[in-house]
């Protein structure tokens, strides 16, 4: 009796009405989000744009599912074509079947259009995207532990995958085996921490971290193929991905070998990227450059601007004049021009009208005022005589 292993989910799909949510779906969802935030991290350090990684990132993926899908149709096409099978089942990517040999390889593709697009090389974008990849590899996996898929030998460890399910033919399928999709995970995790130490270490450059990342992966490859039980083609006693993992990994040594003598070091940070090197020059050509003056707008404009309407001014009913009042008492001036008490606070004397005479002096016109007594010419009082102060 086995005292512990690791369960299986019942189901790897949730229906939110008639849509349904498929784990597998949402594994490959985040890998691709964790590999484009990566590789943009990444690429950002090696000089290029924010933007560049996830520009090119849209012809990569849909070429890499498109590849991955035909890899595993053509490689199993037992599965789809034949006596009581339904080739549009080959359509059902939901249901799992990606292969990772047609996935970079179709990729491959799609980055090249991309880049080319972009006018970046394309070896130096997947040295920044490398670790991402294996980092997506390591998510997508779990999609396989949804599904109950790609489970290796029988065992008894403790660490073993409870698997309980029914095969398309019929047969039921219950026991205690090796989880290879969690072996190939932690491999793919372990890949992408290699890279970035190597990366930092020795400054890999020319698609030699990309070069890394493929021969790592097929070593880890190689032995989780060699675990698993499903149904595959065999060549001299080898799964078929084992022969391409072996001839990958060949490939991937001699490339690093060959790039490291042919072009040692890394790309130039000003030519990996030329979009985002006008674009930095113009923002510090902008940041040199004085401020610019702002404009003044003329007063008169201002003035226009915020002048209120004016009120129309309407004709007003002709009055008829008073007759005007004379001054209070103690407002009127005495015949000196100054009240008796002073100029400001203080009550004046009342002296009746003024009259005004002009007389011409040496020194120009003189204003003299006269008070007025009744019973002289004018009808005021009469003048004082020479030699007596006014009163």
């Amino acid at each position: 009796m086995d005292l512990a292993y690791i369960p299986s989910p019942s189901r790897g799909v949730l229906h939110l009405g008639p849509i349904p949510l498929r784990a597998y779906a949402f594994c490959i969802i985040i890998g691709v989000v964790v590999a484009v935030w990566l590789g943009s991290r990444r690429w950002v350090a090696r000089g290029g744009g924010r933007h560049t990684v996830g520009d090119i990132a849209v012809w990569a993926v849909p070429f890499g599912l498109v590849g991955g899908r035909l890899y595993h149709v053509i490689t199993d096409n037992q599965l789809y074509f034949g006596e009581g099978k339904h080739p549009l089942d080959a359509l059902k990517i939901w249901e799992g079947g990606l292969g990772i040999w047609g996935a970079i390889a179709f990729g491959a593709v799609g980055a090249w259009i991309g880049a080319r697009r972009r006018g970046v090389p394309l070896p130096a974008w997947a040295d920044a995207l490398a670790p991402g990849i294996a980092l997506a590899q390591a998510c997508g996996r779990w999609g396989n532990w949804f599904n109950q898929e790609l489970y290796g030998r029988p065992t008894t460890l403790p660490w073993g995958l409870k698997i309980d399910k029914t095969l398309p033919n019929g047969e039921v399928v219950s026991g205690i085996y090796h989880p290879t999709f969690l072996y190939e995970s932690i491999w793919c995790v372990l890949v992408a921490l290699l890279v970035i130490w190597a990366d930092k270490r020795f400054t890999l450059g020319h698609g030699r971290a990309f070069a890394l990342y493929v021969a790592a992966y097929t070593v880890g490859r190689f032995w989780t193929e060699w675990l698993r039980i499903d149904e595959a083609h065999r060549f001299f006693g080898l799964r078929l991905n084992d022969w391409v993992a072996i001839a990958v990994f060949i490939g991937a040594v001699v490339y690093l070998v060959l790039s490291a003598r042919l072009r040692p070091g890394r790309e130039d940070p000003d030519e990996i990227d030329p979009q985002a090197t006008r674009e930095r020059a113009e923002a510090a050509a902008a940041a040199e450059a004085p401020p610019a003056t702002p404009r003044r707008t003329p007063l008169r404009a201002v003035r226009r601007r915020t002048r209120r309407p004016r009120r129309r001014r309407t004709r007003r009913p002709s009055r008829t004049p008073r007759t005007p009042r004379s001054p209070p008492e103690h407002t009127r001036r005495s015949r000196w021009g100054r009240s008796r008490h002073g100029r400001r606070g203080r009550p004046q004397l009342p002296l009746g009208r003024l009259t005004l005479l002009e007389s011409r002096r040496s020194n120009g016109y003189v204003r003299e005022a006269r008070a007025a007594r009744p019973g002289s010419g004018a009808g005021g009082r009469p003048p004082c005589p020479e030699g007596e102060p006014p009163a």
